[in-house]
Order: C-alpha cells, then sequence, then structure tokens
C-alpha cells in the first residue's frame, strides 16, 4: 500500500517525499483511514513505529478543508503529551506537515516563561500540543480558549499516567466540547488505560499492530551482571572497546545521571545529562549536540524516555533497571525505531533481581544473558582469603603452647611471689611525708595607664 491509496492531498505528498517516505507503516496503514470516517481511535502501537505522522497527516488534511474565517484564530486541535522533549517532537511534525496548508501551531510545556506563550496564543493558532500540567495553568488564567476543539489526541497516554497526570487530563477535558473526535495512543496496555478510553472515548475502534507489551523487534537485547560498584567500569569499557560513537544511558535518579556523567568525562567520554532539574534551554541545547554528533554520551533519566527521537540511534544502555517494567519497553524503543536494527544493553547487578523478574515476566522471555571475563558478577573481597587463613593459624599456635610443659627453673621463675599483709600505718608515717599543696599562680594584674585630666579638670582642682 502506498500513501497516495489513504486519500492523501497532494501537499502531504509531497511533504511526505521530502522526508525520504515511500511506504506507510502498519500503524499509519489502519489508522488513517479510520480518522478519515471521524470515529474515537484506540490505538496500541510501540513507540518509533510512525504513530506521529498516523495522526497528524489526516487531522492536518481535514482542517485544510475548512478553515474558519475569523482573523484571529482559535485552537481546534488539542494534542496532549507526557514530557516537554516529546511535546517538541510532535510540534516540529505537526508544523512541518502544517505549513503547507497554511496551518499555525504552537507548544505549551512548563520549565519556560508562560508570557511568552500566551502571546503566541493571543496572535491565534490552529494545534497546540501541550503538558496537561501547563495547559490547565493557561485555561485557568483563561488565556486560551478550548471550547472550539475539534480533535482530542492522547500520545503516549500510559507514560502521562505513570506521571501522574490523570486528574489533569481528566481536568483539562471538562474545558473541551462533548462533540470531538478523540485518539488515544499508547505502547502498552493497562486497566487503568482501558479505564481512561471508557472515560474519554466513545465507542472507539481499536488497532493494535503488535503484541502488548513487548519490544521492538528490530532491538536486540542483552543483560551484563556485573557489581553495583563496577558499572561504571564496564560501561567504559564497553563504549571504548565497541567504539560506539553514539550511546545513550538511562539511570534511575537525578543525582545518578550527574555523577555517571562526571565520571565519564574523568574517563575521558564526552558525555552529558538531561533530567528534571536542568533548564529547558539546556536540555535542548544538549540534545541537538547529542544529535549533531558533538557527544557521545547521553545520560538521561525516565523523563526524556518517551519524548527522545534521534533518528538512527545504534546503542542503549540501562545503566539502572526501572522501577516499573513497562518503561524498559519505553526506554529501549530509543533504538531501532522506522525499521533500523538497534542494540539494547542493561547492566545487572544482584541487588536488581526482582526489578529483571519483573521486566521478563511483563516480556514474557528471558533477556539472553553475556559476560565479561574481567568484570565477574560477584567479585572476591580483597584481602578476606589472607585474614582467614592468618585468624586460622592463632588458635592452633594457641594451642600448641598450651600442650608444651615448661622447664621446672622456669616455672619456679615464674611462680607468683605470696602476697603478705599490709602494714598498719602508725602516726609517724602519716606525719613524715606530708602532701603539699600546689602552690596557686598569682594573678597578674595588668597596670592600667592613668586617666589623663583636660585643662578643665586641672582648673576645678586648683
Amino acid at each position: 500500500m502506498s500513501f497516495e491509496s489513504l486519500g492523501l492531498c497532494a501537499e502531504l505528498l509531497s511533504a511526505i517525499d521530502a522526508q525520504g517516505y515511500s511506504t506507510p507503516t502498519p500503524i499509519q496503514t489502519q489508522a488513517i483511514p479510520v480518522i478519515f470516517e471521524g470515529c474515537d481511535l484506540l490505538a496500541g502501537a510501540q513507540t518509533g513505529t510512525g504513530k506521529t505522522a498516523a495522526f497528524a497527516l489526516p487531522i492536518v488534511q481535514r482542517l485544510s478543508e475548512k478553515i474558519p474565517s475569523e482573523k484571529r484564530r482559535r485552537p481546534r486541535v488539542l494534542v496532549l503529551v507526557p514530557t516537554r522533549e516529546l511535546a517538541a517532537q510532535v510540534s516540529e511534525k505537526m508544523q512541518y506537515y502544517g505549513r503547507r496548508l497554511s496551518l499555525r501551531s504552537t507548544m505549551i510545556y512548563g520549565g519556560v516563561n508562560i508570557q511568552a506563550q500566551i502571546e503566541r496564543l493571543h496572535r491565534g493558532v490552529d494545534i497546540v500540543v501541550a503538558t496537561p500540567g501547563r495547559l490547565l495553568d493557561h485555561a485557568e488564567r483563561k488565556t486560551v480558549n478550548l471550547s472550539r476543539i475539534e480533535f482530542l489526541v492522547l500520545d503516549e497516554a500510559d507514560r502521562m499516567l505513570d506521571l501522574g497526570f490523570i486528574d489533569d487530563i481528566l481536568k483539562v477535558a471538562e474545558y473541551l466540547p462533548e462533540k470531538r473526535q478523540t485518539l488515544l495512543f499508547s505502547a502498552t496496555y493497562s486497566q487503568s488505560i482501558k479505564d481512561l478510553a471508557d472515560e474519554l472515548l466513545q465507542q472507539p475502534r481499536r488497532i493494535e499492530v503488535a503484541r502488548r507489551n513487548i519490544a521492538a523487534d528490530a532491538v536486540t537485547q542483552a543483560l551484563y551482571p556485573v557489581e553495583r560498584g563496577r558499572k561504571r567500569e564496564m560501561l567504559s569499557h564497553l563504549i571504548r572497546k565497541g567504539e560506539w560513537n553514539q550511546v545513550l544511558v538511562f539511570v534511575r535518579t537525578r543525582y545518578g545521571a550527574d555523577k555517571l556523567t562526571a565520571e565519564l568525562l574523568f574517563d575521558g567520554i564526552k558525555a552529558a545529562a538531561i533530567h528534571s532539574n536542568k533548564s529547558q534551554s539546556i536540555r535542548t541545547r544538549t540534545l541537538g549536540e547529542f544529535k549533531r554528533g558533538e557527544l557521545r554520551v547521553l545520560v538521561a533519566t525516565d523523563v526524556a524516555a518517551r519524548g527522545l527521537d534521534i533518528e538512527r540511534l545504534p546503542h542503549v544502555v540501562n545503566y539502572d533497571l526501572p522501577q516499573v517494567p513497562e518503561d524498559y519497553v519505553h526506554r529501549i524503543g530509543r533504538t531501532g525505531r522506522a525499521g533500523e536494527d538497534g542494540v539494547a544493553l542493561s547492566l545487572l547487578c544482584p541487588e536488581e533481581q526482582p526489578l529483571l523478574q519483573a521486566i521478563e515476566k511483563l516480556l514474557k522471555y528471558a533477556i539472553p544473558r553475556q559476560t565479561i571475563p574481567e568484570f565477574p558478577q560477584i567479585a572476591v573481597r580483597r584481602g578476606g582469603v589472607k585474614a582467614k587463613a592468618k585468624g586460622a593459624k592463632g588458635p592452633a599456635k594457641a594451642k600448641k603452647r598450651a600442650a608444651t610443659p615448661a622447664p621446672a627453673a622456669t616455672r619456679s621463675a615464674l611462680a607468683p611471689a605470696p602476697v603478705q599483709p599490709p602494714a598498719k600505718a602508725t602516726k609517724a608515717t602519716k606525719t613524715t611525708n606530708p602532701v603539699k599543696p600546689a602552690p596557686r599562680r598569682k594573678r597578674v594584674v595588668e597596670e592600667r595607664p592613668a586617666v589623663k585630666i583636660g585643662r578643665r579638670g586641672q582648673r576645678s582642682k586648683r
């Protein structure tokens, strides 16, 4: 099947051709006709399968068919995403397709000045890509009008629920008109996703282009058992030995991201970190440097696991296994995108064994193990064997000494002397050597200089 057969207009076909795409992906083949029909959609697709274009292309074309006559445009499309990085990615796609049909798009997220966003909304836009929290701020300030929304898209809905956005999503829905088309995209399915779909969607069409909760087939996975204290050493070894030029490393905490970045820089590997404590400008600049190849390693927390779209990213490393098993699927989904091959490695320490069991239970298969001789999983503690041997010799020597009888002369010399009763103290003994008290130190008082008397004082004495 080709894009022409999906009913797309000539402007969008030229935009697709300029990107180098010739054949639609499975999610695009199934989702685009449903959106053209005007039905609600519940779609399950892995990351990197082209689902952004699956909803962007038909929505942009339908908007262009009826452009309002008002001079100031009001938003007619609302796309909710979990992170700033994903908002930037989706907004870029919307602008790319929309500008060919004279449509305006903007993105709204926290961490930046809200005044600039208010000015862009005041000028008028057709498409808004936003995170739920900042969008609610605009809605409460009445700086955005959502009463004319025709399309509501929930992208990476499962991630938004993991981040606790369920209440914000439902509050945003209260500002929207009841008559609208709602599209929900999720990489994994859970009971909370089903409940959200029942709340917001009306008789939706259901599309699932892959099995639930599994990793992409194009990604080669492997586990490397190692001690926790040697993870960074193993990571540096893998990067140097494999001559990796572009690696995305996921850690669990923000402190861990900064610490690992400093250690990699000390090893001579150019690296940088992005997490929620970094400002949006720094995160955008760091991500741009990584995409251009100026950085060899990008260390990120799960806040960026869904929003990074890096073409032909070859390697992803789970430095720390995620607490939520579904996050493992999203992390390794950063590689092996759009039909490209990728490698996802995980460094496993013994304390993370329960997390691994939960991940393999979700995947329904065991991840292959690989080992490096230089990095055993449980290393022998330094000095432990020597200390044990030294302790073993001590009791043996003591027993040997106790068993050897001592000679008679030595016994007599070592025999204890008879204890004599103490002599009674007499009066003479008490008075002969009296204990003298220690002499007290004399307190030295500094002499203060005499007070000078002025002329007035001298006259009074006269």
